[in-house]
């Protein structure tokens, strides 16, 4: 689960224009490729969206309501695919525009899957575990005919972990009359889950800015890294990235965070998480100073690592923004207008739909694996996984530089060639007037 940390308002992160700004990255790819205009018709709406509300008792005998939804947006390269996030602002507008961001991500990472999203308007910190439970099997009681493994298949996504994607596996299994594992991925081993898949989100983004270290010109044992969320992806990263000599600086959850110039032990800092609740009061190398989220974002580092919400860096601060290069493992945490400042400024983005592309490729390991009901070793997830980021973000960075685009941009475009062969060759006006 990623961390849960608050977005700054500005004027230009109005949750409701969500949507909308993300169909500008399609307009973009479609105009620099000159593709279809079918292809863009198709893309700008999600194929359908269901809205539920579920009634759940709690504890104390009462009955609450929540709002839920669930989009498929688009199925051309297969069945949709995408997590489902429960938490207090969830919005119709931003389960279709994180839909629509899946769609191109799992055409970037070139997998047989669509884009799809679900999730409930909740404060789980507000509810007991088995009024969690409750909730979650009452998504999918509501959701049942909407979802499965050749149609729509769910994931954890933001304050969705194991326990609860296996309480959703369970009751989907009841509800079908038979055991479908392949219907949810991100399950517990137990469930049918794959080994690798806890870090695979996190792991991905650290393979993809590996790779692009020569042409970065990014340096392990001289660069710092500061890292927004420290759930699950911010975690996994921080240790992944120290391991190989990038000194960890700054880290901050939903309640604040830490600076320390001398570095940090991402270990510790979890450690003292568990213990505490909170990153803060946990100890560097050094001098420990408290500071907020909005303070970590502009830091002076090399690296800077938004994991928790979408629309962190917008036009209020992108300005004061320093690192040079900004690993997207959040959905969406730079707006349109702050990217296109950051580029033009000589900052270098690593797109949400390549960075964080690691977690739904091993989803899709796993979904082939339930298929097979042959499973893999850690080591062989791990390999498939650094192949396909490795390739990808080859493939984008080659794009960025031949055609003096954006690494965005050039995501987007990689993504459109694929999405728009699956469309063209189901026909196009060319081909029914005959011309």
């Amino acid at each position: 689960m990623q961390s849960q940390t608050k977005a700054p308002l500005s004027a230009d992160s109005k949750p409701e224009g969500m949507l909308a700004k993300a169909r500008e990255n399609l307009r973009m790819a479609c105009d620099q490729l000159n593709i279809h205009p079918d292809v863009f018709e198709e893309l700008k709406w999600p194929r359908e969206t269901l809205a539920a509300t579920l009634l759940i008792r709690m504890d104390d005998g009462s009955r609450r309501a929540f709002k839920a939804w669930r989009c498929r947006y688009n199925d051309r390269r297969g069945p949709t695919k995408g997590g489902v996030r429960f938490h207090p602002n969830v919005s119709l507008d931003e389960i279709e525009t994180l839909a629509f961001w899946m769609t191109f991500k799992c055409a970037v990472a070139n997998l047989p899957f669509g884009g799809g999203k679900g999730g409930v308007c909740v404060d789980t910190k507000q509810l007991s575990p088995v009024e969690l439970e409750r909730l979650s099997r009452a998504y999918i009681e509501a959701f049942a005919p909407f979802i499965g493994p050749d149609h729509d298949i769910l994931a954890p996504d933001m304050y969705t972990n194991g326990i609860v994607i296996a309480w959703m596996s369970d009751e989907y299994s009841s509800i079908s009359g038979q055991a479908s594992p392949s219907a949810l991925t991100g399950k517990p081993l137990a469930f049918g889950g794959t080994v690798g898949r806890i870090d695979a989100t996190a792991r991905g983004g650290y393979y993809a800015l590996r790779h692009l270290e020569t042409s970065l010109d990014v340096n392990p044992d001289k660069s710092t890294v500061a890292i927004q969320g420290f759930g699950n992806v911010g975690y996994h990263c921080a240790k992944l990235l120290h391991a190989d000599g990038y000194t960890i600086v700054a880290i901050t959850d939903s309640s604040g965070g830490i600076y320390d110039p001398a570095g940090f032990d991402p270990l510790a800092v979890m450690q003292h998480k568990h213990e505490t609740g909170s990153v803060k009061g946990a100890k560097g190398h050094g001098k420990t100073k408290q500071i907020s989220n909005t303070v970590l974002l502009e830091l002076d580092c090399d690296v800077l690592v938004p994991a928790a919400l979408e629309r962190q860096i917008t036009l209020d601060n992108c300005d004061r923004i320093k690192a040079r290069v900004i690993l997207e493992l959040a959905n969406g945490p730079v707006s349109p207008e702050a990217d296109k400042r950051l580029t033009e400024a000589g900052h270098v983005i690593v797109p949400d739909i390549l960075a964080n592309s690691g977690g739904v490729t091993v989803s899709h390991l796993e979904w082939v694996q339930n298929r097979s009901g042959f499973y893999w070793d850690e080591s062989r997830v791990r390999d498939h996984l650094k192949t396909t980021m490795e390739t990808e973000t080859r493939a984008i960075w080659t794009l960025h530089n031949e055609m003096s685009v954006s690494m965005r941009e050039a995501a987007y475009i990689h993504g459109l060639r694929r999405i728009a062969e699956s469309v063209e060759a189901r026909g196009t006006p060319a081909y029914f007037d005959g011309t």
